[in-house]
């Protein structure tokens, strides 16, 4: 597979920018060749016509939508944060409740997809916070990192623990063991059904579930 293509998936999947030698390492090439695609991959958005472009902060690259689309792609992200959460929103929400901090590797494993936009979304919301750790928590199964490395992973806020109007997150139903790492399908199991019946009860309601409206309903 062609370097440059592979280069183009991972920054478009990820939720924070990547340095040439972060990619050099996920793709399993030299940096100077990794500097070398991703300069070409500049060249190539970087042109007119094109609604995304490859930006180069310091030593990191990011995909980044281009300044004269600014006022209509933050009226479609005002409309995307103010509205209905999706059934994989809330499915993902209620992993990391019952999971964080969790990483993003193990969230995927639950879920069985990419969840790098979800996770974006949900942060936007105040519903879920990145945090880092360098003490290993045993709870990814699939990354093994050595002591001292820096470990992205996501918990829900304190805005989120506000809203269901719970002392801490330890008080959501059966916490304590769908909080272990074991019991993956029982986890995934809880947030699909939690997820459905949410949706359920606003089409009762005869309309969509807005991040407001968690309010007062168990996770």
């Amino acid at each position: 597979m062609p370097l440059l293509s592979q280069i183009e998936s991972l920054l478009f999947i990820s939720n924070r920018p990547l340095t040439a030698r972060r990619l050099a390492e996920l793709v399993e090439a030299k940096e100077d060749e990794a500097v070398k695609a991703l300069e070409e991959l500049r060249a190539q958005t970087n042109t007119d016509g094109r609604g995304v472009q490859l930006v180069k902060v310091g030593n990191s690259y990011q995909f980044a939508t281009r300044g004269e689309h600014a006022k209509l792609v933050a009226s479609f992200v005002k409309e995307e944060l103010v509205g209905e959460m999706t059934k994989p929103q809330l499915e993902t929400l209620t992993i990391v409740a019952y999971r964080g901090p969790v990483s993003k590797t193990e969230l995927e494993q639950i879920r069985g997809v990419n969840c790098s936009l979800i996770l974006r979304n949900l942060m936007i919301r105040g519903l879920v916070e990145e945090v880092e750790s360098n003490v290993p928590t045993g709870r990814d199964l699939s990354v093994q990192n050595g002591l001292g490395a820096l470990v992205r992973r996501y918990q829900v806020t304190h805005e989120f623990v506000r809203h269901l109007g719970l002392s801490g997150v330890e008080a959501l139903p059966d916490y304590a063991p769908l909080s272990k790492h074991e019991l993956l399908e029982e986890v995934a199991k809880i947030a699909s059904a939690n997820a459905s019946a949410m949706h359920a009860a606003a089409q009762d309601e005869g309309g969509e579930l807005s991040a407001g409206q968690t309010e007062g309903k168990a996770v």
